[in-house]
């Protein structure tokens, strides 16, 4: 692999990193933002919910100007944004001012899949995808995991404002390095690399377009119910401390990271040699998003401790998964739709984040446990591994020229690059 794009894969890594962080600050300080400004669990579930109302419907929007300005230039005007909203706020006293703040992180960040997804599909083949997007992934995991752990204990030492305002404005030092060494070269990997560029119609009648899509719906269910009240449910439902919290929930997220990584290079691996990308990557979402649901419902049933372990397994599956999801739409895509494609798929895959946050404090304030919310988030990764099997086709390029959309041989290397 060349020098660049080593740099631009763990370019990619940070900045979702950094995202994931200050996506999940709030989730991590949550018990001590509810405390300071009086706000009720509803109030709670809501701005956990705010951010999802705009970055699910840009992502689209942001898709299309990926396909035709650019990844890059999209993605540093994103990574400006949702840096400084973090550092405002920290500023933040009231309850609308957060939530109008939330907005803003979620319009910042639903740049980065479709910009990052468009880079992998136009610049690594399809035997690379699973690490090149392993790696991205753990990046995303990784940031939780220092949001929970690292953060909840400076959180602990110095104060949630304070955190959130270093960390917003230290981010800003990313882009140096991306402006500098990264966008000079992608700008010139820019060259069509397929035989016709799929108008917004052809994508959106792909039948693989929409099982994929609802895959990734019932699959981040879980994802976004974890990322949202896990801190506050280890708090107060299982009465852990918030030392402890940290320490479970960054384990938790660093696990997934792992398995992301290992994930993807096996998956990887088995494709270089010879094996089906179509059955490579079904059987790891498949598999993955049933171990999943077997390992949520078991938190909800299990005492404290056994509880904890299933927590940290159920995260594991999630790295089963992980590397899979946006390399199987980087391939049915190909380069020139991928930014489309993917700003449709994870902006339906990401409907839960508006759901689940608010729904699990509504589901809490009733019945009084996180018993139902748990069961509701097992259930629904079922219905994602028959989504991923069944709802969507051979993994292999759409060849958008053709009207019965037969498939192709995904470029190599060379021709992407």
């Amino acid at each position: 692999m060349p020098r660049w794009l080593r740099a631009t894969l763990g370019l990619l890594a940070i900045a979702i990193f950094i995202g994931a962080v200050d996506r999940g600050n709030l989730a991590t300080a949550a018990p001590l933002i509810k405390d300071e400004l009086q706000f009720s669990t509803t109030q709670l579930g809501f701005l956990l919910t705010a951010y999802y109302i705009t970055y699910l419907p840009v992502q689209i929007v942001v898709g299309s100007l990926v396909d035709r300005f650019g990844a890059s230039r999209v993605l540093v005007i994103g990574f400006a944004t949702w840096s400084l909203v973090m550092t405002v706020t920290g500023l933040a006293h009231g309850f609308m001012t957060l939530v109008w703040l939330r907005l803003a992180l979620g319009i910042g960040e639903s740049v980065f899949m479709p910009a990052a997804s468009a880079i992998i599909a136009r610049c690594f083949p399809e035997r690379s995808r699973g690490t090149a997007n392993a790696v991205i992934l753990a990046g995303m995991a990784c940031g939780p995991a220092f949001g929970v752990f690292f953060g909840g204990m400076l959180i602990v030492a110095s104060g949630w404002r304070a955190f959130f305002i270093a960390f917003g404005l230290i981010s800003l030092i990313w882009l140096l390095p991306w402006l500098g060494m990264v966008q000079p070269r992608l700008v010139e990997q820019r060259t069509k690399v397929s035989v016709a560029v799929p108008r917004m119609l052809d994508i959106l009648h792909e039948r693989s377009l929409w099982g994929a899509s609802i895959g990734h719906f019932c699959g981040n269910y879980a994802y976004s119910f974890v990322l949202s009240w896990i801190p506050y449910y280890l708090v107060h439902e299982r009465g852990w401390s918030l030392a402890q919290m940290a320490t479970i929930g960054g384990s938790a997220y660093l696990l997934m990271a792992l398995t992301s990584l290992v994930t993807g290079r096996l998956t990887d691996r088995r494709i270089a040699a010879g094996g089906s990308a179509t059955r490579v990557r079904k059987a790891c979402l498949g598999g993955g998003y049933v171990l999943a649901a077997v390992f949520v419902v078991g938190c909800a049933l299990a005492d404290a401790n056994t509880s904890v372990l299933l927590l940290l397994l159920a995260c594991a599956s999630f790295g089963l998964v992980a590397p899979n999801i946006f390399a199987v739409a980087q391939t049915l895509a190909g380069a020139d739709a991928a930014g489309r494609w993917v700003g449709i798929q994870t902006s339906v895959g990401n409907i839960p984040g508006l759901i689940a946050p608010f729904l699990t404090g509504i589901l809490v304030d009733r019945t009084g446990s996180f018993v139902l919310p748990f069961v509701v988030a097992g259930v629904l990764q079922l219905l994602a591994a028959v989504s991923w099997v069944y709802g969507v086709g051979p993994v292999s390029q759409i060849d958008w020229a053709r009207h019965d959309r037969a498939r192709v041989s995904p470029p190599s290397i060379s021709s992407a690059a």
